[in-house]
């Protein structure tokens, strides 16, 4: 097994082979999709054949990007690859396909969560983005950045820095960005293709959400049922962000949303601007992502849930001073 941070392992492994899988975590958010295509773009300038899958759709406000229409949405891979590239994945598992068993694996990932399960794994936890770090590889691999890949990229660094507001976001991102431009990425088209592009199920669910906003202290919570879902016509996608209207209050310092699944489980979007560490609150309950946004699914119902995540919660916030506080 490769060390982390080995991007000369993935370059040589992509010189040495033919024939590619892309593949990134299930419920793809505009990181995973603008750098499956990203990547896919790279494999092609450099002669090799690839393929795209994802096991849920492209979600309605990333179905502009260019190529788009090559992934392909399944949940079973069958047929022979020289290596399978992972985005964003701390595991197989993450990706919801069947069939990558015992594959060659070339796992590529940003979070404080990443783990390394892969044959080569190349992370790098200060990337602003999976996306910064496959700019990079198109960088060393020589290719052309075109303005279909430049937006795809742009896409990616764009929502995953939060529109570079999150914590993450550097001088690197605001150059990676600038350079992306002037490759051809339109900056205010794609804002209005994700910002103002949102079909009406998500602002009914949104409306929804917010009714069910409650604050204690410096923590607030949402919660989205079922019959939620199902009385504002809502997708999965569209729950995508919802939380970030919770963290936006004045002195909150960790927001959650919990979203009440099809099988009783609850799905809980956690945020954070203080020094709470949402990650390894999510790492507990077999989940992930970055210290100030992560995810994870544990057992209902709703209020179970709910009361579980809330005495961690406080407990953690009790531990810690306000954001922007001063420490002695």
């Amino acid at each position: 097994m490769q060390k982390p941070n080995d991007i000369r392992a993935v370059l040589e492994a992509i010189e040495n082979g033919s024939r590619f899988l892309v593949a990134a975590h299930a419920r793809p958010d505009g990181d995973a999709i603008g750098s499956m295509l990203a990547c896919g773009m790279i494999l092609q300038q450099l002669g090799k054949q690839v393929d795209i899958v994802s096991r849920d759709r492209v979600p309605v406000i990333y179905r502009h990007l260019p190529c788009v229409d090559t992934i392909r949405a399944t949940d079973t891979i069958g047929g022979e690859y020289d290596a399978v590239i992972l985005l964003e994945c701390d595991g197989i598992a993450r990706t919801g396909l069947r069939g990558l068993e015992g594959r060659f694996t070339i796992n590529i990932d940003h979070h404080f969560s990443g783990k390394l399960f892969a044959n080569i794994n190349w992370i790098e936890n200060d990337a602003c983005a999976v996306a910064a770090m496959i700019y990079e590889l198109a960088m060393l691999a020589g290719v052309r950045i075109t303005p279909e890949m430049a937006t795809c990229l742009y896409i990616a660094v764009l929502t995953d820095t939060g529109s570079f507001c999150y914590a993450g976001t550097d001088a690197r991102a605001f150059d990676i960005a600038a350079d992306l431009v002037r490759h051809g990425a339109h900056p205010a088209t794609i804002a209005y293709n994700v910002y103002f592009s949102n079909p009406t199920s998500k602002m009914r669910l949104l409306g929804a959400a917010l009714s069910s906003l409650q604050r204690e202290g410096r923590l607030a919570w949402m919660s989205v049922t079922q019959h939620d879902m199902h009385r504002t016509a809502a997708a999965e996608e569209d729950c995508e962000g919802l939380v970030n209207y919770a963290i936006g209050i004045d002195g909150i310092d960790v927001a959650v949303l919990l979203r009440e699944l099809a099988d009783g489980r609850i799905r809980l979007s956690l945020r954070s601007k203080g020094e709470i560490n949402v990650a390894s609150i999510a790492e507990r309950f077999g989940g992930g992502g970055h210290s100030h946004a992560s995810g994870c699914t544990i057992d209902g119902p709703l209020p179970a849930a709910t009361a579980r995540i809330h005495d961690l919660l406080r407990e953690c916030l009790r531990m810690q001073p306000a954001a922007g506080a001063t420490r002695s």
